[in-house]
């Protein structure tokens, strides 16, 4: 497992994946990631602590993600991202957190409160029957400005049967008239029963991907490992 890379491209950073208690939604049809959890936080902090540990701040910019939110990472760790990222001058830090968890994230841009704090959301798509019958995703609401108001950047997920170029290319509009960022993910195989649509995903590589591929504020993952962080 491969949890710490640097991302020299668009927006320059480092980037860790850390382990927390697990996500505690675990209801979204389409991802298995929240197998990368630990109960105990004090193996999970040695674990982040190692990681942590490689970060140089060379860019000024870190992005912290686990399977699951930032919320359900353990105080320790929270603690030492906050003490490393003042240590190496790192200026900006991206978290990422689901939607129910938004009512906590004052609190944590407080404890942040020294740093250029962007909060990421995985929304997948704004298609609210899609999103809910299909993905499951636990997002009860339609209106893209509520949806966004205590989040910065968001995650979308392409390449399922059911979305068209046209619904893909209404996703990254709107997600770049109400995000500043947003990381467009390819479904790749995995243990749930969701499956990758070759022809969607054609469809995108075709059509979309020469569109948007070159935006600064479009980060675009064919495969899920492509930040360099995962197995």
């Amino acid at each position: 497992m491969e949890r710490y890379n640097i991302i020299s491209e668009k927006n320059k950073r480092e980037i860790v994946l850390l382990r927390g208690s697990g996500c505690v939604y675990k209801k979204c049809t389409f991802c298995d990631y929240y197998t990368d959890s630990c109960k105990n936080p004090q193996e999970n902090y040695l674990l982040n602590q190692s990681v942590l540990e490689q970060v140089t701040g060379q860019y000024g910019n870190l992005e912290v993600i686990n399977s699951g939110s930032v919320f359900e990472l353990d105080e320790k760790t929270l603690d030492l991202i906050k003490s490393i990222c003042h240590e190496k001058k790192i200026s900006t830090i991206h978290f990422e957190s689901h939607y129910l968890y938004r009512k906590k994230i004052p609190d944590l841009r407080k404890y942040f409160s020294e740093f250029d704090l962007k909060m990421k959301l995985g929304l997948e798509t704004f298609d609210y029957d899609f999103r809910e019958s299909v993905l499951h995703k636990g997002i009860n609401e339609k209106n893209p400005s509520i949806i966004a108001e205590h989040f910065d950047e968001a995650n979308f997920l392409f390449g399922i049967t059911g979305q068209t170029v046209e619904s893909m290319k209404q996703d990254i509009e709107l997600g770049l008239e109400n995000f500043e960022r947003i990381c467009l993910n390819i479904m790749c195989d995995n243990t749930t029963g969701v499956s990758p649509d070759k022809a969607v995903i054609d469809s995108f590589i075709k059509q979309l991907y020469p569109i948007y591929k070159n935006n600064e504020r479009v980060d675009i993952l064919i495969n899920n490992t492509d930040f360099g962080v995962g197995d």
